[in-house]
């Protein structure tokens, strides 16, 4: 009793979850083990913790003030906010068309009925919009939790039985990727490993929103609930790493940038180790998870947006959030007509981005929880400071030897 309790008192950690363990998990985090088997736990290991005070800063400011990161950046200054529009404006199209391609191509091998990844897309597209205009919060809030028990039981069976299936030997040397395309890969699993920084936004809003519908909803327990999610991630980080090392390491096949194909891949690491037999059940469970992160960016950047309006200008205009998640939807739509046959190109593409724009919202989350606008008691300790510049340094000093490999 007292463990469904406890599950039933989380809420926005495993929304952060529902969204970060996506594209970044079942995409690049099976493509690291596929491409290096098991070389880049390092990277998984060190994103985790370099991210994780960014992330934190969310729900802690929410607590804290009572109100969202958007208006605690609206508070160190008009421009801070304003280019946290542009640059949510700029790749919100990408994020979304990328999510919303792999979960078309995880539906047609579930469904069967249409193999047309735009029609699927539309679908897709319109049952995400319905369920967010009548459901709200209250239903991401539900079915979050049963989306992440499904695929987290489903991929520790998986993993086992891979281990217990293995015919090769496979080393835990970590390795550095040392040319122009791997480099590119690193970033881009790094970008979206947990979720890209600008998810630590949404998770303010998530926390407002829980506080609402649970009035003893209180400081540790938005901290203990955030550390949930964050755990989950990167233990479903391992899991995927190893399948795709275990399974597709040494076969010599890779990944296809064909949605549809990727998704017919993916699903084969767990039914070449589960059985045939399991097919259905994967199936669901790695379709739930990608709806479930395309349900929550259609309605975290729009709700981010539209609160970003309305707190520059001062104004409350109910209809702001229906514009821009309308706007994003037909946007998603257009991307992926012109873009539905590189899945690799948009995840690509948006990865990198998140990776190169997160130094900003490390600098600014940890100079807003700092600062006099986040009562002292607050505030991040010593350690977790410490942590902070850490992290600071790394996603700068990575982003600047990206950049320096473009040039070489």
């Amino acid at each position: 009793m007292r463990f469904l309790n406890t599950i039933k008192s989380l809420g926005p950690g495993l929304l952060f979850a529902g969204a970060a363990i996506g594209v970044s998990h079942l995409v690049q985090s099976t493509r690291a083990g596929a491409e290096f088997g098991f070389g880049l736990f390092w990277a998984l290991i060190i994103i985790h913790f370099v991210k994780y005070p960014f992330f934190q800063f969310g729900p802690r400011y929410a607590m804290a003030t009572g109100e969202s990161l958007i208006s605690g950046y609206k508070k160190l200054g008009n421009w801070v906010l304003l280019l946290y529009v542009i640059l949510t404006f700029i790749i919100m199209f990408i994020i979304q068309a990328a999510v919303t391609i792999v979960t078309a191509g995880l539906a047609i091998n579930l469904f069967g009925f249409s193999n047309n990844l735009i029609t699927w897309s539309i679908i897709i597209t319109f049952v995400s919009l319905l369920i967010l205009v009548l459901g709200k919060y209250s239903f991401l809030d539900k079915i979050m939790k049963v989306i992440i028990i499904i695929l987290s039981i489903s991929s520790i069976i998986a993993v086992f039985f891979a281990l217990k299936n293995n015919t090769f030997s496979f080393s835990f040397q970590q390795v550095l990727p040392n040319n122009k395309i791997e480099i590119a890969f690193l970033i881009a699993f790094l970008g979206w490993m947990p979720a890209p920084l600008d998810v630590s936004v949404w998770q303010s809003i998530w926390t407002i929103e829980k506080k609402k519908v649970t009035k003893s909803y209180h400081i540790k327990s938005a901290i203990f609930d955030f550390n949930i999610g964050y755990i989950t991630t990167l233990f479903l980080g391992f899991c995927f790493i190893a399948l795709g090392a275990l399974v597709m390491f040494h076969s010599g096949e890779v990944f296809s940038s064909s949605a549809s194909k990727f998704s017919e891949q993916l699903l084969l690491l767990y039914t070449q180790n589960l059985g045939s037999n399991m097919a259905i059940f994967i199936s669901i469970a790695a379709f739930t998870t990608m709806f479930s992160t395309t349900l929550t960016t259609l309605d975290a950047s729009p709700r981010s947006l539209a609160k970003s309006i309305e707190v520059l200008t001062n104004t409350k205009v109910n209809g702001y959030y229906f514009f821009w998640i309308m706007l994003l939807s037909f946007g998603t739509i257009v991307i992926l007509t012109w873009f539905i046959s590189d899945m690799k190109l948009m995840v690509k593409i948006a990865t990198i981005f998140s990776f190169i724009t997160a130094p900003f919202y490390a600098i600014t989350n940890f100079i807003l929880i700092t600062s006099k606008h986040t009562p002292k008691e607050y505030q991040p300790k010593l350690a977790l400071r410490i942590l902070s510049i850490i992290g600071i340094l790394f996603l700068i000093g990575f982003t600047f030897w990206f950049l320096w490999s473009l040039i070489l």
